[in-house]
């Protein structure tokens, strides 16, 4: 789909641990579907590199998915993140990063925390937003 020119890797270990670390993944994205502390979308992103560098059928399958495909296929392909993914991206993200302070009373951690989260939300901010679209009910 967006992968244009991506090789998978040549060495099959390195292909399996990407194969899994790729399903790993996908595992964590599911279950992050049902767990607001863990993030979907992020996982199955990882999963798609993963995949795509290891299996091109699993990868197809992936992003093919009638379920998990439209948590990352727009941007994939380059066509944006819905407002919600981003406002549900950003409030998580900061509401876990706020919890982690209170709980972690190392300065350096704190401040590499808060750092990473804000790094994180200018990154989701700076992406297109996907137009409001009635084709899914992700968006």
């Amino acid at each position: 789909m967006a992968h244009r020119d991506i090789r998978q890797h040549r060495n099959p270990l390195i292909r399996s641990i990407l194969l899994g670390v790729g399903w790993l993944a996908v595992v964590l994205g599911v279950v992050g579907i049902f767990l607001p502390v863990l993030p979907t979308t992020p996982f199955l992103l990882l999963a798609a590199a993963c995949f795509v560098r290891s299996s091109q059928r699993f990868y197809d399958w992936l992003v093919g998915h009638p379920r998990l495909g439209p948590w990352f296929r727009d941007y994939l392909e380059g066509n944006g993140i819905p407002l919600k993914g981003k406002v549900y991206a950003i409030a998580t993200m900061w509401i876990s990063i706020g919890i982690s302070c209170w709980l972690v009373p190392l300065m350096w951690a704190r401040i590499g925390m808060l750092l990473s989260a804000t790094l994180v939300t200018l990154y989701i901010l700076r992406q297109k937003t996907l137009p409001v679209s009635n084709d899914t009910g992700f968006r």
